[in-house]
């Protein structure tokens, strides 16, 4: 009998790869694609924190599971890296976790007290005090809009604002095409560590009623650190194919930053603000029948 899986540790992991026109299935026990050719690509997918699934691409049931007993989120995306669908929840949302974002966002003070610190560590610097969310959510906008405008001018971009529409990804001018792109790389390991910790996408804290509320609210606090400069630096190149480079310069900042080790902290610091204890167990909760050993994955992991 194979020992049981064991999910590798969120920081360790590479952050994401991009697949397009093959067919993804387990042979042999390794997670594999296989192009028109048949010819078979093995991929590490214990090792790599999400994977980005472009037009062309098919996922078997079993390709679907092994990724999640491992903790590798799947991402379904369109051209250009537009999100469609994501799916898989690796390790699954644990309830204690879930509860404790739950009180923590559904509390007016705590909530406020989490936005102030995620505004910290966006920023550098404390918000003005006596702010209610959506007066230090107008505050956040306006220094955002400075910043573009500034990385902007750094890379003598022409910037006229941060306009896209999902819907039709080629109107977008060369600037935004790149931003789009960077964002959806760092919205793709974002979400893969906030499942990796056991927290739900959707409860948000400066974002609300979307899916992945809480994935803009942690990825905003590292965006102009990370990404953001990766887009105005490859659109000041205007090169050939924009999305592309975009990709490959994220996962080599995603890599030289070591921020997949640095995001879920970042979760941990701005909840651990909101100054309420979490949940105690329910009395009626049963432990298991037969002790696990320790895995090696982040907490939130499956065993």
């Amino acid at each position: 009998m194979l020992p049981p899986l064991k999910p590798i540790a969120m920081k360790e992991r590479i952050s994401l790869i991009f697949i397009e026109y093959g067919e993804i299935d387990v042979l042999d026990g390794a997670f594999v694609v296989i192009d028109k050719r048949g010819v078979r690509t093995h991929i590490p997918i214990g090792s790599v924190a999400g994977i980005m699934l472009e037009p062309g691409t098919r996922v078997s049931h079993r390709a679907a599971a092994l990724a999640a007993r491992v903790g590798t989120l799947l991402i379904w995306v369109g051209e250009a890296g537009v999100r469609l669908y994501a799916s898989g929840q690796p390790g699954g949302a644990r309830s204690d976790r879930l509860l404790y974002q739950a009180k923590l966002a559904l509390d007016d003070q705590a909530r406020l007290k989490v936005v102030r610190k995620m505004y910290e560590l966006r920023f550098g610097e404390k918000p003005p005090e006596r702010r209610s969310v959506d007066q230090l959510r107008g505050i956040e906008g306006a220094r955002v809009k400075k910043l573009y405008e500034s990385m902007a001018q750094r890379f003598g971009v022409k910037w006229r604002g941060r306009h896209y529409d999902p819907t039709q990804w080629d109107a977008s001018d060369l600037p935004n095409l790149c931003l789009s792109a960077a964002t959806a790389c760092l919205y793709g390991i974002t979400e893969a560590a906030i499942l990796a910790a056991g927290y739900a996408p959707a409860v948000g804290f400066i974002h609300s009623g979307k899916p992945l509320s809480f994935v803009y609210d942690i990825a905003d606090i590292v965006k102009f650190e990370t990404v953001v400069p990766v887009a105005f630096k490859i659109a000041a190149k205007e090169p050939r194919q924009p999305e592309r480079e975009v990709r490959l310069a994220c996962r080599d900042t995603f890599r030289s930053t070591h921020l997949l080790g640095k995001i879920i902290p970042i979760i941990e610091d701005v909840l651990a603000a909101g100054g309420l204890e979490p949940p105690k167990p329910p009395k009626e909760s049963v432990p298991p029948a037969i002790k696990q050993d320790e895995g090696l994955g982040d907490v939130g992991h499956r065993h």
